[in-house]
């Protein structure tokens, strides 16, 4: 009987021991090499084309930890503190400290504050599994499960492992989890440049991440068993106050970042040079400050390398008094202005169309159209006659620009500005209409510096690269190396665009560069893009909310910084670009004292050296005004003759009348006036022998 029972208290036994042990047995543990594979930081990276950090984006918002810090890397006082305030037979226990059980033991027995006895083999045993309770848990199973986790992790994991894993994972103050996002977000610096001190209050903040400033200091003078603990109240309350400037996150490219940084972990070395970057981002904000936000709050600058592609230098915004900060201006779509001119005249001058000493008629036009009359005006509402193409495109006359289109047509320059990297032209030619000259399609700053870029390179294009592991594609050959090199000479010409910018505006350099300005409509654009023959600089000042500048001018907006960037720059490839075999040189004139004699450039057989615009007599005949489709009101309250159309014709005229319907208005050259009765009407320029040359409709009402 006693044999019984013996046996029964022992199975007893037996199954009290395999229930607790099956009770308590702790969850699987993952491998060392498990857990740094696994980690995934909430940041990522951008550095700069030599390797240095320039920006950071935070992409995982659940929690703020950086890359994973390997214990070599970590100030030795920093884990030696921990250990002392958290862990302190750490290097001595298989993952249980018997010692500190025991006197969390007696505390509890004699009525005293329980202390922790959770070792840190313990607490990472907890961060490796959900299974187990959160490091502080109070109940003994979750307790029993915890130790039983820390002697399977010491027999697997070595002590400095463990170690580094636990100040990887341990959560700190807020959302910061580790030691690296720590050390940045507390003291703003990494965790091998902490100090003894710094380790202290670092330690002194586990228990509690949430604790006051007084009462880390308090903790953090106990810890130190240091006489004299004024200094930790002080750093307490500094590592606690306002969020800290990041020293290793220099913000240098924030708008780049949000664009190229997508994954949490991601490192990228972009093609940007933190030196140029910088300058540009100096340029910028000095001329929005001078500017002062109530003229023109926003702008973005690019830097382009001509024959590699590589932008060196992306400016999003500098912030300052803009209310759209996190808009991308280098990459946001305005209209382009008179930037577009220097590819329409590529593109005459290519066909043979025009010469940069062909005289074109700045002079008021009317041009018909399906919306109604396009009226084109120059920036300045005058008009400057008859001038040259070289003094048309370096003075940003609008007029002739608009003849210009007629001569290309409207369909093959909205494709050869597609064709030149300007994605944003996704409607056909008759879409945009004559104003296309004028640069009413949207483009982005980042286009326009590939575009400019093309002439530089004598009309190749390419597709810039932002990353240094972009592919690099060969050019293809849009505009034809005459033209682009034609066309870059008269946009470096100083003396050609005086009349308009004067001889010392922020367009003229110490050395050879072409460059271009453009004011959108309405003021809310301003443009300024130029080269040398080693670097694209492109620059837009403007307001990203659609609002218009006030008081800013092609040259008193973006050209100022163009052309601070432009003098940062190094001293390669400043001097003029090798003439094509195929321009010719020739010094020319002009007939009745045009524009002053002087030097120009053709393609190679179409030279002239007398130049002379097309008599009268040689202009075909026609109505100017009024223009074909044009509706007239009479107002009744103006007396009827103080209402009279004036007819005006251009070309030679001499013995041709005009009819109005049916009635005879007199000779042509007489420029008569008339009035006409509400209802549709035709004005005809007739010859004597009765042949109609030219005719409109035009509407009263």
């Amino acid at each position: 009987m006693t044999r019984r029972i013996w046996l029964a208290g022992f199975v007893a036994i037996a199954a009290l021991f395999v229930a607790l042990d099956w009770f308590t047995y702790p969850p699987p543990l993952p491998a060392y090499a498990v857990v740094r594979s696994a980690w995934q930081p909430s940041e990522a990276w951008l550095y700069d084309r030599h390797g240095t950090l320039i920006d950071s984006a935070r992409v995982d918002f659940a929690k703020r930890r950086l890359a994973w810090v390997p214990l070599a890397s970590i100030a030795p006082a920093v884990p030696a503190t921990v250990i002392a305030a958290e862990d302190a037979r750490f290097r001595s226990h298989g993952g249980i400290d018997w010692l500190a059980i025991l006197g969390s033991i007696r505390s509890r027995i004699g009525g005293e504050r329980g202390r922790g006895a959770s070792t840190l083999s313990m607490q990472v045993a907890a961060f490796l599994s959900s299974d187990l309770a959160a490091p502080g848990a109070r109940a003994w199973r979750d307790k029993l499960r915890q130790m039983r986790a820390a002697r399977t992790l010491e027999s697997a994991w070595s002590k400095d492992r463990i170690l580094e894993a636990y100040l990887n994972l341990a959560p700190f103050r807020g959302e910061a989890q580790g030691i690296g996002a720590a050390a940045l977000s507390l003291f703003g610096k990494t965790p091998a440049a902490m100090t003894p001190d710094d380790a202290t209050l670092l330690a002194a903040l586990l228990p509690d991440p949430q604790a006051t400033a007084p009462r880390i200091a308090a903790r953090a003078c106990r810890l130190s068993g240091a006489g004299d603990c004024t200094r930790f109240a002080s750093a307490a309350a500094s590592m606690l106050g306002p969020a800290r400037s990041l020293a290793l996150d220099p913000g240098l490219a924030s708008h780049l970042a949000d664009r190229l940084l997508t994954k949490p972990g991601l490192r990228v070395t972009t093609t940007i040079d933190a030196t140029i970057q910088r300058n540009a981002a100096a340029a910028l904000r000095r001329q929005l400050q001078g500017l002062g936000g109530t003229r023109a709050r926003d702008g973005a600058v690019v830097v382009v390398d001509n024959e590699s592609g590589d932008v060196l230098a992306y400016v999003g915004g500098v912030g300052g008094a803009s209310t759209a900060p996190a808009v991308d201006g280098a990459n946001a779509y305005r209209q382009a202005g008179s930037t577009l001119k220097p590819f329409l005249y590529a593109q005459a001058i290519e066909r043979g169309y025009l010469t940069p000493a062909s005289v074109l008629d700045d002079s008021p036009v009317q041009l018909d159209t399906a919306s109604g009359l396009y009226v084109p005006q120059n920036y300045d509402r005058g008009f400057k006659g008859r001038v040259s193409v070289r003094s048309a495109l370096a003075g940003s006359l609008n007029v002739p620009a608009v003849r210009t289109l007629l001569l290309v047509g409207v369909e093959p320059f909205r494709d050869r500005l597609w064709d030149t990297g300007y994605r944003g032209l996704v409607e056909d030619g008759d879409y945009y209409g004559f104003s296309l000259a004028l640069g009413s399609a949207e483009v982005t700053l980042l286009e326009q510096a590939d575009a400019f870029r093309s002439l530089a390179n004598g009309g190749r294009w390419s597709p810039l690269r932002l990353t240094s592991d972009a592919p690099r594609t060969t050019p293809r050959a849009i505009t034809t190396p005459a033209a682009a090199w034609i066309v870059a000479d008269m946009m470096a010409d100083p003396n050609a665009r005086a009349a308009t910018f004067g001889l010392d505006s922020a367009l003229r350099l110490p050395f050879w560069a072409a460059v271009k300005t453009g004011t959108s409509k309405g003021m809310r654009d301003n443009w300024c893009v130029g080269f040398t023959r080693r670097y694209t600089v492109a620059v837009w000042v403007g307001n990203l909310e659609g609002d218009p500048m006030r008081a800013v001018s092609g040259t008193s907006g973006a050209a100022p910084v163009w052309r601070d960037v432009m003098l940062s720059l190094d001293q390669q490839g400043r001097t003029a670009p090798p003439k094509p075999g195929n321009v010719e040189r020739r010094r020319i004139a002009f007939a009745d004292g045009i524009e002053q004699p002087r030097v120009d450039y053709f393609l190679k057989g179409t030279g002239q050296s007398l130049i002379a615009a097309a008599p009268p007599s040689a202009r075909r005949a026609r109505i100017v005004s009024p223009a074909a489709g044009s509706v007239y009101a009479i107002d009744p309250d103006i007396p009827p003759d103080r209402q009279r159309l004036a007819v005006q014709t251009s070309g030679d005229t001499l013995a041709q009348h005009i009819m109005l319907d049916d009635r005879d208005l007199g000779p042509a050259s007489d420029q008569p006036l008339f009035l006409a009765s509400p209802g549709r009407h035709r004005l005809r320029l007739v010859e004597s022998g009765g042949r109609v040359v030219d005719q409109i409709i035009f509407t009263m009402r």
